[in-house]
């Protein structure tokens, strides 16, 4: 099978971003799947490459054409925006935000030309882009903007539960306000074609409520029988395989079970609680994570685009100790994508 070619911005210089990307490049896995290219700054890249102790070499390219993917060497387009000593890691900065930024951009362009195959995402820091002038919330809404796309969602997921969310990005009194039938709908036909796009033929779509115990008829709210009850029925009318809502207290462990491929959350903590508690591993005895899986991707993209599910990590930026499985598994995802994207 011919490899694709894969575009990995190296997310906020400050954080762990250029460690993990580095990292998972000494997988030879990656190599037999795709060819990859990194999206970001030399003196990033290179200064991982020291802190981590690995002996990959990078090599830069001036276009994706230039790419050959072998193994042992970590290729990369340097869009020069940091000089030697022109950050601090464990900061939020705006020459940090403008950076990471600009990788972004450059990557969807690459995936808008049909140059790369998927777009796989370092993590970002919110602060440090507002601090450069560009406000936005987060990745899904950039690349939502400059991709020209109107319904989108975002999806994560890890080896035994994954979830699509209604809201996102808001506060908790707006999440409640734009839970509305169509929103609901959309969102219920975007966690269908999520699944297929990774690999499952099939879904079964379970859907939270909003408050608590699905409102008990009525007693602590109305927004299930109003907006989430008949956007239901209607996908059910599409030949959608789709169940709820049901009490957001259970529908996680329901999925967990096998019982659904996916839940439909209403809001932005709803759904990622429950899928970072299961995705995330602390080891007790060596005082830091043993396992920080799981995916994060936004769903209803003409392009590919899939992340870590982790942040910046500030805290251990820099340090060499950072875990790429998370990364891994995007680039895995991004793969799997790829070569499923349904329309």
């Amino acid at each position: 099978m011919e490899r694709k070619r894969i575009a990995i911005t190296m997310g906020d210089p400050a954080g762990i971003g250029p460690e993990i990307v580095v990292k998972a490049l000494t997988e030879r896995s990656v190599y037999e799947r795709c060819i990859p290219v990194v999206i970001g700054d030399y003196e990033a890249l290179k200064d991982a490459v020291r802190f981590s102790g690995i002996s990959s070499v990078l090599r830069e390219i001036q276009s994706m054409e230039e790419a050959v993917g072998e193994f042992g060497q970590i290729e990369y387009i340097n869009l020069n925006y940091l000089k030697p000593g022109g950050w601090n890691y464990k900061e939020n900065s705006a020459v940090c935000g403008e950076a990471s930024f600009q990788y972004v951009v450059y990557a969807i362009r690459l995936a808008m030309e049909g140059k790369a195959a998927a777009v796989i995402t370092a993590p970002i820091s919110k602060e440090a882009i507002n601090m450069a002038g560009h406000h936005y919330s987060g990745h899904t809404e950039i690349f939502a903007e400059y991709t020209g796309t109107k319904d989108y969602a975002m999806l994560l997921a890890s080896e035994n539960l994954r979830v699509i969310h209604v809201t996102t990005h808001c506060a908790l009194s707006e999440a409640c306000r734009l839970i509305r039938r169509d929103r609901v709908l959309t969102v219920i036909k975007l966690a269908d074609k999520g699944c297929r796009m990774l690999g499952i033929d099939h879904p079964q779509i379970g859907v939270a409520g909003l408050n608590p115990h699905c409102s008990e008829d009525g007693l602590f709210g109305t927004e299930e029988a109003s907006e989430i009850i008949p956007a239901i029925q209607e996908a059910k009318k599409l030949g959608i395989k789709v169940e709820g809502p049901e009490s957001p207290d259970t529908v996680f462990v329901k999925c967990k079970a096998g019982m659904y491929d996916i839940v439909v959350a209403m809001y932005h903590d709803q759904g990622h609680i429950p899928l970072k508690l299961n995705a995330f591993q602390w080891d007790e005895e060596k005082g830091q994570y043993k396992s920080v899986r799981g995916i994060n991707c936004t769903i209803g993209l003409p392009i590919v685009r899939a992340s870590v599910d982790h942040g910046t990590a500030f805290g251990k930026a820099g340090e060499g100790r950072a875990n790429a499985d998370s990364m891994l598994d995007a680039i895995e995802a991004g793969l799997r994508m790829a070569e499923k994207q349904v329309g």
